[in-house]
């Protein structure tokens, strides 16, 4: 069976009994900022597990797209090295949210294995669990398998917590499992003895785990009954073919292998004819699929979190390519076998595929200038420290230049020196400790503001969707200088909190409303609104006339301009984001944004500038979509259908369970609790007016709208204007006349820098015939600004010429360094070296130098004592002399 017919078969096994196939979710999950990347079945259903969430079914299952680059099962190291260490996989499974239980998880995982995938019965073990102080074993589970499915009792294993009781965390839903394991023949047994699932996994291949989810953990670490018991299966999709196609190893199967002959081909290895290599070409393998998939789920290369495990992956691959000696960009020929093995399945890697090609590209080029960058400062750390790299040492290469710690680990071994992990390690920790830090510190300091006391007592309604104004709103609290009080009076400022508000809070990445707070006694103007505890929604405020009190009714009152604008901005920043996924491609994902009354700026994941063409393309298809008059639509609704429709999440946000969505036509649909536009015609003429890098893998676009870009085009219109009175020429001929006069401006600059190195060159060669001598030697000191370096040295030459037999000294200073190029004539190089007396006299302006002993540079930092530093040329030469053999010099 296939790897395509496996997925198919367990999908349609499940459907055929009432399962509702779902759609595997991202790599990245969009509504839980817990986890770096999806590594279970179950992550996208644990609000459902947890009852936090109900959804429309009560029986699911899956195949799900997992990475796991760390943890007990997969150490990044061990990839490539074993028959089943992967970094992307596919778990397949089955769930019950208070449904079906034990008795019919067991007969459906039975019945599939082996009626629909054929298993022979007598080659299946399973395990129980066995029971602890606190938990009972498992006898219910056991006598289903033995007594209902028919599992001979020789071929049930009671075993302990490790292996067979599943936790969510250190409270919550928990309880035991059941592991069904596959004999895969006397022939592979590792051990003395009797050889079993407990003690021999070379023979025995745990294929699926079913967990029964029956307990509720305490936090004082006793178990309650679930009032709703659920199942929650797994099993590894690229071990169930293994076992299906009768491989011993997951990279033998139809998973691997044509991505294996496609580097076979690249490399000119055949797969199999040596252990090294076959090894390296298994981790090109595996990292293309995680590649390709990290990518069309919006993760680009970047130096911190997903971006960074995404680099090291890449990284990683290129490596082996270098082992496999490929030494020119080779992942675009490999890809492609991901695109046209699992596109069909997973759609979203052919909407990618020009961005993975184009990234795969860019970081081979970026890992040589790392390599090259790297190695240099290995050897220098080496250089200084010995045959021992310390950690510390070890730690900035990997930190501050990104050179990955095994390729370290390769160059150590092939340069015989040691590397201090163990202090390496201790650096990561530190570094750990002190993110983990500056996060307590300020989550403590939001913990401990005045607003935490009233967060369980008061909730703010926000109706501000529906109104600009409210009257008749109580003050439930005021605060000033993080201390609770009475009263605000005139003068003061502080923050106010309401039953309910017309106020929009900052969050989402739009501003605060502006606006008036107007009570019986006082006139108080609104200059931001936060959100500093669930449920409340405060208002900074500065009592502008009269006080303001506890128990007051305040008419609120926002200023509808500002609003106004930031609305025009937070819709266009939702048309902008739209066309930067079809301009730019379906990878880009929304990494943060600001939504300001006068301006919008939208960071986004992507890996190169943007092109001057794509940029224009993005911003004629945003105001053709603000043209076509697009009604914004919102709706709430539950947060899985809303995903299921296509709404667009913002990564590592947590969403509750009813969302609001935002739509514009068939253009755009986004999770979003911002204030928007009725239409895209109110928007206004939407102009991009910058585009830059803000980090690695990560892009930003800023923009105006309505006024804004009113004003913008005015400001240019008037800017045109009066270069056309300035230059004499229409607006269409401006540039041209700009570049013309520049021309003519360079020309006359190159010809008076001819003439005054002409001049100087003249009055030199008047000196050197002249020149003084010191000691029997003639010497030339002179300053030569303004000459590049190649110009003072051909000089030099000239002027070494014109002095026959003497010593020539120009020094060359700029705004914040200075130069000195001595040449010396071939007869005085015995006694007087060059390269000697640069040394010394750059050491005056803060450098150093060297050279040949008949000419040779120094450069320094300070070029105020550039004189001093020629003036000792004299006192040095004279030292040369004395002693009569250069050493002196």
């Amino acid at each position: 069976m296939k790897v395509h017919d496996a997925r198919k078969s367990f999908l349609d096994f499940f459907a055929e009994r009432d399962h509702k196939i779902v759609a595997s979710s991202p790599l990245v999950l969009p509504n839980d900022p817990t986890l770096l990347f999806a590594n279970a079945g179950m992550n996208q259903f644990k609000d459902v597990f947890t009852g936090g969430e109900r959804r429309g079914y009560t029986r699911a299952a899956t195949s799900q797209k997992c990475l796991r680059v760390s943890g007990k099962h997969n150490d990044l190291e061990m990839v490539g090295r074993t028959p089943r260490h992967h970094t992307f996989f596919e778990m397949l499974g089955n769930f019950s949210f208070g449904d079906y239980f034990k008795k019919e998880a067991q007969a459906l995982a039975w019945e599939l294995l082996t009626q629909r995938f054929g298993l022979p019965p007598e080659r299946l073990w399973v395990t129980v669990f066995c029971g602890n102080d606190d938990v009972p074993a498992d006898d219910e589970s056991l006598k289903i398998w033995r007594d209902e499915v028919g599992v001979p009792a020789e071929r049930i294993l009671k075993l302990g917590e490790s292996e067979n009781f599943w936790r969510m965390g250190e409270t919550g839903p928990c309880g035991p499992c059941s592991e069904i394991h596959f004999d895969l023949g006397e022939a592979f047994t590792s051990v003395d003895g009797v050889s079993t699932p407990e003690n021999d996994d070379q023979r025995f291949l745990e294929v699926w785990n079913l967990v029964f989810m029956q307990f509720d953990q305490q936090p004082d670490g006793s178990y309650a009954p679930l009032p709703r018991p659920s199942i929650d299966t797994g099993m590894g999709l690229e071990r169930i073919v293994s076992v299906l196609q009768g491989k011993r190893s997951n990279y033998d199967t139809d998973v691997f292998t044509g991505l294996l002959q496609a580097t076979s081909r690249r490399c000119g290895t055949a797969y199999g004819a040596d252990d090294e290599r076959d090894f390296s070409m298994r981790v090109i393998a595996d990292h293309a699929r995680a590649f390709c998939f990290l990518v069309a789920d919006g993760v680009v290369p970047a130096n911190d979190k997903r971006g960074y495990v995404l680099r090291r992956l890449l990284r990683r691959a290129i490596r082996h390519g270098r082992k496999l000696g490929i030494e020119e960009p080779f992942l675009h020929e490999i890809t492609p076998v991901v695109f046209d093995e699992m596109g069909g399945v997973y759609p979203e890697l052919l909407a990618a595929k020009e961005a993975i090609l184009q990234i795969g590209r860019l970081e081979e080029q970026r890992f040589e200038d790392t390599l090259a960058t790297g190695l240099a400062m290995f050897d220098e750390a080496l250089g200084r420290t010995g045959d021992t790299l310390p950690g510390r040492e070890l730690f900035r290469l990997y930190d501050t230049f990104g050179f990955p710690l095994d390729l370290a680990r390769d160059i150590a071994e092939e340069r015989g020196v040691t590397l201090d992990e163990a202090g390496f390690d201790a650096e990561m920790r530190k570094q750990r400790e002190r993110a983990q830090a500056s996060w307590k510190s300020a989550a403590t300091t939001a913990a401990e503001g005045a607003w935490q006391e009233f967060g369980g007592r008061y909730e703010t309604t926000f109706d501000g969707y529906e109104r600009l104004r409210a009257d008749g709103l109580p003050v439930l609290a005021l605060v000033r200088e993080g201390k609770s009080v009475e009263r605000l009076e005139e003068g003061q400022t502080g923050e106010v909190l309401l039953e309910s508000t017309p106020f929009y809070a900052e969050s989402g990445g739009q501003v605060a409303d502006h606006g008036w707070l107007n009570g019986p006694d006082g006139r108080l103007s609104v200059t931001d609104v936060q959100k500093p505890a669930a449920g409340l929604i405060v208002h900074h405020v500065e009592v502008r006339q009269g006080s303001v009190g506890v128990g007051d009714a305040v008419h609120a009152e926002i200023d509808v301009a500002r609003r106004s604008a930031v609305r025009r901005n937070h819709t266009a920043t939702h048309l902008l984001h739209a066309a930067l996924r079809e301009v730019v491609g379906t990878h880009v994902k929304q990494a943060g944004s600001l939504v300001a009354p006068d301006r919008l700026r939208f960071d986004f994941t992507h890996f190169a500038a943007l092109s001057d063409e794509a940029l224009a393309d993005i911003e004629s298809l945003v105001n053709r979509k603000v043209l076509e008059n697009l009604e914004v639509e919102t709706e709430v609704l539950d947060i899985d259908e809303a995903l299921s429709r296509g709404a667009m999440a913002l990564f590592g946000e947590k969403y509750g369970q009813r969302v609001r969505t935002v739509r514009m036509g068939d253009f755009s649909l986004e999770l979003c609790g911002g204030t928007h536009t009725d239409s895209t015609a109110e928007v206004g003429l939407v102009k991009l007016v910058g585009e830059r890098g803000v980090a690695s893998g990560t892009r930003r676009v800023e923009a105006l709208s309505g006024e804004a870009s009113l004003s913008r085009f005015r400001t240019e219109h008037d800017l045109v204007r009066t270069l056309e009175e300035q230059l004499s020429v229409p607006g269409e001929k401006v540039l041209e006349e700009l570049e013309r006069r520049a021309q003519a401006a360079r020309r006359v600059k190159r010809e008076l820098e001819k003439q005054r190195v002409g001049g100087l060159r003249q009055q030199l060669l008047d000196q050197a015939r002249n020149a003084p001598e010191v000691a029997g030697v003639k010497l030339l000191t002179a300053r030569a600004d303004g000459l590049e370096g190649p110009e003072t040295r051909e000089l030099a030459d000239v002027l070494r010429g014109a002095l026959g037999s003497g010593v020539a000294v120009l020094g060359r200073a700029g705004a914040d360094k200075a130069s000195i190029l001595v040449a010396v004539t071939k007869d005085l190089t015995d006694k007087i070296r060059a390269g000697d007396l640069v040394r010394t006299l750059g050491k005056v302006i803060g450098g150093s130098g060297g050279g040949r002993p008949d000419m040779a540079e120094a450069g320094g930092k300070d070029p105020a004592r550039l004189d001093e530093a020629l003036g000792l040329a004299a006192g040095e030469i004279e030292r040369c002399m004395e002693h009569g053999d250069g050493a002196a010099c």
